[in-house]
């Protein structure tokens, strides 16, 4: 049977998600194992990026609060990554990119890791325009997507073109609109009233901290 790109590309998304799953437990299982529960900086630094990529800001914010303070003074890194999920906590997706990518390159350790939460961020981003407007200008859809307004038109795909892997279009009657693609319908995941609370609970807590 022929796999269409679509299921070409979950796939690879599935492995690459695996193996990101099995490093993060190898790293919880060195950080547990650690002399005095304390591992070495490269453990955190890519321990607290691989949760980023994974969206568990809940695991990344807990991580953060137990890493000791002097091993954060003495690793400035480690701030700039929290720094990013911090920008996540909050949606702030301008503030994220910003944070991302300003300031020194980051260390090798985490270097892929990083470029990986950045695709990963834009990934989401991207799906949710997609899921609330059926138009937006370029300057708004720019700074969700983080890209320049230039780029956004240079990699739209023509209104009558196959679909791109970007996911948007310039809208041909409307100067300066995007039209982006809806995403895939996902499956109905139930949340229950208690989850809910709790989930805002945590918000609540992270603001206040």
């Amino acid at each position: 049977m022929k796999l269409t790109k679509y299921s070409e590309e979950n796939q690879a998304v599935t492995m690459v998600t695996e193996v990101i799953d099995k490093l993060a437990e190898d790293l919880e299982k060195q950080e547990l194992e650690a002399p005095g529960g304390v591992p070495g900086p490269q453990v955190y630094s890519l321990l607290l990026a691989i949760y980023l990529y994974q969206n568990d800001l809940c695991s990344a914010k807990y991580l953060w609060k137990r890493i000791p303070a002097s091993v954060k003074n003495a690793n400035p890194e480690l701030g700039r990554i929290w720094k990013v999920g911090q920008k996540m906590w909050l949606r702030d997706f301008p503030g994220v990119y910003d944070a991302l990518t300003t300031g020194e390159e980051w260390s090798e350790t985490v270097a892929e890791t990083m470029k990986s939460v950045h695709e990963a961020v834009q990934k989401r981003a991207l799906q949710l325009v997609g899921r609330a407007y059926s138009s937006i200008s370029v300057a708004d859809f720019s700074s969700f997507v983080g890209l320049t307004p230039e780029e956004v038109v240079a990699r739209a795909t023509p209104p009558t073109g196959v679909d791109n892997d970007g996911g948007w279009s310039m809208d041909p009657n409307v100067p300066g609109m995007v039209l982006p693609r809806k995403p895939a319908p996902g499956p109905i995941i139930e949340c229950s009233s208690e989850d809910q609370l709790y989930k805002l609970t945590e918000f609540v807590s992270f603001l206040e901290n």
